[in-house]
Parts: structure tokens; sequence; C-alpha cells
């Protein structure tokens, strides 16, 4: 397994088709990371498509994508299935119907070895989640194994937090102080 990419460091240079639409003629569009840059990046992973915990966490960051979207962010979902994986998956699962954020394909899985988030047996992506700067800077990293879902909630708090550039305390959200120092 290689080394997990971690927090201070640059996410990896990549290019990989995704499905951006379920519209005849306009499913497919390459993502790259210079694609990405200039605003905040949530890139999430999950192992594999036509699974079970996966479309939860999907349709999560989903209904949360509003948000995201008010603090500058997008949201990436990255497995390794090929993007007409991804297109079967969203077309006959009805929680996936109306994405309003990329699926990647990273199909070749270089991004996920780059990451180092690929599972030592399995080798499918473990539950990856990074928050990525403007610039491509890795801000936060959480994984979790195959079985248990993330907190689309945390992820959304850590941006808030990250985005203040300010010292925030433990279990601190939006709207509260953050410490000063004198």
């Amino acid at each position: 397994m290689s080394r997990l990419l971690s927090i201070a460091e640059r996410f990896p240079d990549f290019s990989v088709q995704a499905v951006v639409s379920l519209e005849k003629g306009k499913e497919f569009n390459t993502i790259n990371l210079a694609s990405t840059l200039g605003k905040w990046s949530i890139f999430f992973f999950w192992p594999m498509d036509f699974t079970f915990v996966c479309p939860t966490e999907i349709a999560e960051f989903n209904q949360a994508n509003k948000k995201f979207l008010d603090r500058e962010a997008q949201i990436y979902g990255v497995s390794t299935d090929s993007q007409f994986v991804h297109l079967a998956w969203r077309q006959h699962h009805p929680d996936l119907l109306n994405l309003q954020f990329p699926m990647l394909a990273d199909n070749k899985k270089e991004l996920s070895e780059a990451l180092g988030v690929l599972h030592p047996t399995e080798k499918v992506p473990l539950r990856a989640t990074y928050i990525v700067d403007p610039t491509g800077i890795i801000r936060w990293v959480s994984v979790n194994d195959l079985s248990v879902g993330r907190n689309v909630n945390e992820v959304l708090r850590t941006l808030d937090a990250l985005q203040t550039d300010e010292l925030c305390p433990c279990n601190w959200e939006k709207g509260q102080d953050t410490i000063k120092l004198a």
C-alpha cells in the first residue's frame, strides 16, 4: 500500500472521466486537478458501485451539496469503477438519479494509489475524504474502514473551521467564537 498523502501535501495531479449528467450525449466530462483549482474541493472515495453503504453516503453528500456550494466548495465523488458503471448505477438507483456533483472514474486506480487510499488486500478505495484548498493543498483527511460510513456534517464543520483561518476549539461550529491570542 502506498503512503497516505496527508495535511500540507499537494493533491496529486490527475485526469479522469466523470459522470456529470444523465442527459443523453452529455453524460461524461474529463475532470483534472487544474479544473478543480480556484475553489475548495471535497474529494470523497467509496469502495465500489452497486453496494450498500456507498449510496447512503453519496445521497447525504448530495443533500448537503448546496451547503458546500455556499462555502465555495465543490464535491467530487470517486471510486475505481468506470464511468460506464457509474452511469448505470446512477440510472438505476433512485437516490443517485439527481446527483449534483461529478462521479469520478478512477478505474486505472492511479489517483487512489497516489493518495495511498487503496485497501491493502481488497484493492478498492477506503472511505477516504479530502478537503483541498483552492491552491491544491490538502488541508484535512479522514479515512474510514470499508464497513463504516462517514459523517457529512463533520466534513462541513471542518470546512467551516478551515475557512476561518483561525484557531477553532474542540467541537467548534460555525457561528461560535474562535480562539483569540492575546
